[in-house]
């Protein structure tokens, strides 16, 4: 298999001609066994997914859209849901696919899926039928890649999703504590689709369907795949080493325009891919601009010969420096470098961070231990039509009729909700969000959004008028764009809104107010609440959304994330100060006030990440009790594949600068006792952690903040007896649950007097008898 570079112009979703299979319509589920193909009148499936999650015909879940989407284009679609690992036999219930197996481990990492940030299992799994856990493996995407190589060895294999996206090249893996290859080279696939893989996976079938082989497909956007060796007519630039900068490519010369393979080579534009220099070169002739056609030709003396110079416009010189782009692959340091030199990791993750703009981004390629394995760069966004086309599929909205009455709780949180874009250019250091969806906003159409919602009124059980969520990964950046297409082209920095919000970013919120009062005055729509995470840095740039949201569209309370309060870890999370939070807090407090509500902020914080100080989480310990929060939830920093915070963890160097081997040294809370410490500081209020917080406070010299007083952190005195146990509002995922009562086992849904409702105190108590 040898690389071709990605292509540029991208054919539009809707825009090829259908597969000869669609005269036999679209199917009211995608067939999960054979008696449902064969009330479909199909002999076989054109693609099988084989997924983690329990099939779901929601927009909401990745097998849905892709099985949607391929069905669109005429393509039979079966899926192979949870099935049986221990052997092969569910995966050859649907026969051998014509075409190809797509594996995705489903909406979830399955490690994420299976286990606490502390290693604990968890004892449950929302996307599994009755909420039970144990029904994928660890690893899903190359225990199912396996199992279907297994069942038809000659079938081509593209593995996508989450945990596809996110392992893409060799990555820490914190469940083994150790470096593992790409997932494309354990799971022994044919080729890897990472983000959300519209684009690829449609280019694919077709291609294949055409009768095109696999490795011959290497030119798609957004793909992986292992190669046999590194083309010639490429520009290599070595980044596998950090000691001394890889090769810098020089400017255009604006005079000398390069002969045939010379705008490929890898020296100066003056040079040809032999070495040879212009001197000792023809030289071209390209004055066929009006405004020179008159001038005389200029020749300057070099030696004994002559050299003909070319005036060239700016266009013509980006289309030079383009041309050599597309033509440059960044070698990445190899596994076994990265394995066993920790700097070099954390220099190969900056890398790949500041590879993810499409505009501007570089193909990569990175040795698995005998295997080279190519990255495409990153897939051209989907337009606004193009997301209407993926939204707008004949979705069922329900779970497949097999499941029967059984409770998938993934989808009853989100089945009254709607997507309204994809993608994040936040850039917090903690979420691969940009990573795998990109840093560009994709929209969908007021239009198409409001067609769903009375889509939902008027066919999904169990409506009762209120809208759960219009949102995204995040709730506010719909529409908001860099004013200017080119600069964010070029741009290569992680976030638009860190260490401020960049000048060049549009941040009108009109798009998203006028959207959500279009909604909220639908017939038969009560209530439209906004539950998605809010950007309160971006939102006090626009007091009329913040008006519009807490006047209509916050059901009590609102959550927020500002995640600490401390510029240590903040910086490290690349998170706003918490004065950005104040300013919004005291927008949304006016609001509330001039809309005659009782409404309540909800912060967030995160325990344990990189960057972090016994004395930082201190400090928010005591900001929490000033403030009347006590924190019931609280999350320790999980370190999931690829997010740079993790790379921080597993090398104690910061990705957000250049690396240096005698650069700066990030404080990690590694060790088991740290964490549950930092963890104990957010729940100050617990007494079960008052002994290890005394311990901590004396180590650090901060006795003042033990006593019995309101300016105290922690009492002087224990609790005896049954006034120890802390009791937690919200039910553990690893307790295990009550199905009778619906609450813990351990009686951990009990209502007390004077409980509150969710996991702070900003909320008012519960009113009990």
């Amino acid at each position: 298999m040898s690389a071709r570079p990605a292509k540029d112009q991208t054919r539009a979703l809707f825009d090829y001609p259908p597969y000869w299979a669609e005269c036999y319509g679209r199917a009211p589920f995608l067939p999960m066994n054979r008696a449902e193909m064969d009330e479909l009148g199909w002999d076989s499936c054109d693609i099988i997914v084989v997924t983690g999650d329990a099939y779901v015909d929601h927009p909401s879940f990745g097998m849905a859209i892709i099985g949607r989407l391929l069905e669109s284009h005429g393509f039979r679609v079966g899926i192979i849901a949870q099935p049986d690992w221990q052997n092969a036999d569910a995966f050859k219930q649907l026969g051998a696919p014509n075409l190809f197996f797509g594996v995705t481990s489903g909406n979830m990492d399955s490690m994420i899926n299976r286990y606490t940030a502390d290693r604990k299992i968890r004892s449950d799994d929302a996307y599994t039928p009755d909420d039970i856990g144990g029904k994928r493996p660890d690893r899903s995407t190359i225990v199912y890649s396996h199992r279907c190589r297994e069942a038809y060895q000659d079938v081509p294999i593209v593995i996508g999703g989450i945990e596809a996206s996110l392992r893409r090249i060799a990555h820490y893996d914190y469940w083994q504590d150790k470096v593992r290859h790409s997932i494309l080279a354990d799971a022994k696939a044919d080729m890897l689709v990472y983000g959300n893989g519209e684009r690829a996976i449609v280019d694919i079938a077709h291609r294949l369907a055409a009768g095109n082989p696999i490795d011959e497909i290497t030119d798609l956007r957004g793909t992986a795949f292992i190669v046999d060796d590194l083309p010639s007519d490429w520009i290599i630039i070595d980044s596998s080493k950090i000691d001394k900068p890889g090769r810098i490519e020089e400017p255009v010369n604006p005079y000398v325009v390069p002969q045939d393979g010379a705008a490929e080579a890898a020296g100066s534009p003056c040079q040809d891919g032999s070495g040879q220099t212009s001197e000792q070169s023809p030289a071209i002739s390209a004055d066929t601009s009006p405004a020179l056609a008159d001038l005389p030709a200029l020749e300057m003396a070099v030696g004994s010969t002559t050299q003909v110079l070319t005036f060239m416009s700016r266009e013509e010189r980006q289309a030079i420096r383009q041309q050599k782009r597309n033509m440059t692959v960044l070698r990445l340091p190899s596994y076994d470098m990265v394995k066993n030199d920790k700097v070099l990791y954390a220099h190969a993750n900056r890398v790949l961070h500041l590879e993810t703009n499409p505009g501007n981004a570089r193909a990569m390629v990175q040795n698995q231990g005998g295997q080279k394995l190519w990255l495409n760069p990153p897939p051209i966004p989907l337009t606004t039509e193009e997301m209407d086309y993926v939204f707008d599929q004949p979705y069922k909205r329900v779970p497949h009729p097999l499941y029967g009455k059984a409770r998938i709780p993934a989808y009853e949180m989100i089945r009254f909700s709607i997507n309204i874009m994809r993608g994040c250019f936040g850039g917090c250091t903690f979420c691969s969000i940009t990573e795998h969806e990109g840093r560009v906003i994709q929209n969908r159409s007021e239009d198409s959004i409001i067609k769903e919602i009375e889509i939902i009124r008027d066919e999904v059980p169990g409506f009762t008028g209120v809208i759960s969520d219009l949102g995204g990964p995040t709730a506010n950046m719909y529409r908001i764009a860099c004013k200017s297409r080119e600069i964010e082209a070029n741009c290569r920095l992680p976030s638009c809104v860190y260490p401020d919000i960049c000048s060049n970013l549009d941040t009108d919120h009109s798009s998203l107010i006028k959207l959500y009062k279009r909604a909220r005055e639908l017939p038969g729509v009560k209530k439209v609440l906004i539950a998605s995470g809010l950007r309160y840095d971006l939102a006090i740039k626009s007091p009329e959304y913040v008006e519009e949201l807490v006047t209509h569209h916050v059901g009590g309370y609102l959550k927020i994330a500002p995640e600490h309060t401390e510029r240590g870890p903040l910086d490290k999370m690349m998170k706003p100060g918490i004065g950005a939070y104040d300013q919004f807090k005291e927008m949304f407090e006016h609001f509330t006030k001039k809309a005659g509500k009782k409404q309540f902020l909800i912060p967030y914080f995160i325990a344990a990440h990189p960057g972090t100080t016994d004395s930082d989480m201190m400090n928010l310990a005591i900001w929490l009790k000033t403030n009347g929060f006590r924190a019931d939830q609280v999350q320790n920093f999980y370190p999931s594949p690829m997010a740079t915070a993790t790379t921080m963890y597993h090398t104690g160097k910061n990705p957000l600068k250049r690396i240096r081997r005698d650069g700066e040294e990030v404080p990690i809370p590694k060790s088991g006792t740290q964490r549950k410490l930092h963890k104990a500081f957010l729940r100050y209020h617990d007494p079960q952690n008052w002994p290890m917080l005394r311990d901590a406070l004396r180590s650090m010299g901060r006795n003042d903040l033990i006593g019995n007083g309101k300016q105290h952190l922690i009492p002087t005195y224990q609790p005896k007896g049954d006034q120890v146990g802390y009791q937690n509002a919200r039910r553990k995922n690893s307790t295990p649950l009550d199905r009778k009562s619906g609450r813990g086992a351990a009686g951990v849904g009990k209502v007390i007097k004077g409980q509150i409702l969710s996991q702070h105190t900003g909320l008012p108590p519960r009113e009990t008898n």
